[in-house]
């Protein structure tokens, strides 16, 4: 799991990363896509992070409380205005036989700077070590570098979440530093890897 993507959208001044946009739709090996996360899927989100509470809560700060419909609906909203804008493109990855399904959610998060997104992700319990991860960030990063304007990508995880880490390892990503931060979830060490893939 690296750091993303029920928490709420960058700040409505952030500038946009691209004059560019991703596709809506993403084809994936073994019958997942990534599709561009709208309003209808909201609940469906909702309770795939519920489900998964105990799963996302070591690693992801947002996951402390169950998020309430009322709040999945607004960061829904929050999610689709920022992907219009151009500052963050949020997705779902769901079963291809089961339309509407959500296991994981991924991002490009424009949150690191001028002609960078970073890549976040987390993938169902139920869904991990089927190498969904792997090539949804694959697919991520080539896309992210197509982008006009966009030089790099980055994905963040802690020393400690080693699921997380082989990601962006197998995809051939550099570990460009590690940072020490403050924890603020329970497995967080505090200290930060930093991956990078330029264009």
């Amino acid at each position: 799991m690296s750091e993303t993507t029920h928490e709420p959208a960058p700040a409505p001044e952030a500038a946009p990363v691209t004059t560019g946009r991703p596709p809506e739709l993403i084809a994936l090996p073994g019958g997942v896509s990534l599709r561009r996360r709208g309003l209808a899927d909201a609940d469906p989100l909702n309770a795939a992070v519920v489900a998964n509470l105990d799963h996302l809560r070591p690693w992801m700060a947002w996951a402390a409380e169950a998020p309430t419909p009322e709040l999945s609906r607004e960061l829904a909203q929050a999610g689709v205005t920022a992907w219009d804008e151009g500052t963050d493109f949020m997705y779902l990855v769901g079963l291809d036989d089961r339309p509407g399904s959500v296991v994981g959610a991924f991002g490009l998060h424009g949150r690191i700077g001028p002609g960078a997104l970073e890549i976040g992700y987390w993938v169902s319990a139920d869904h991990t070590r089927r190498g969904i991860a792997t090539a949804a960030a694959a697919r991520l990063t080539e896309v992210a570098l197509a982008l006009p304007g966009v030089t790099r990508v980055e994905i963040h995880c802690d020393e400690g979440n080693q699921p997380s880490a082989a990601v962006p390892e197998r995809l051939g990503y550099r570990l460009d530093r590690t940072i020490d931060y403050t924890p603020t979830a329970p497995a967080e060490t505090g200290r930060k890897l930093i991956w990078v893939r330029t264009a």
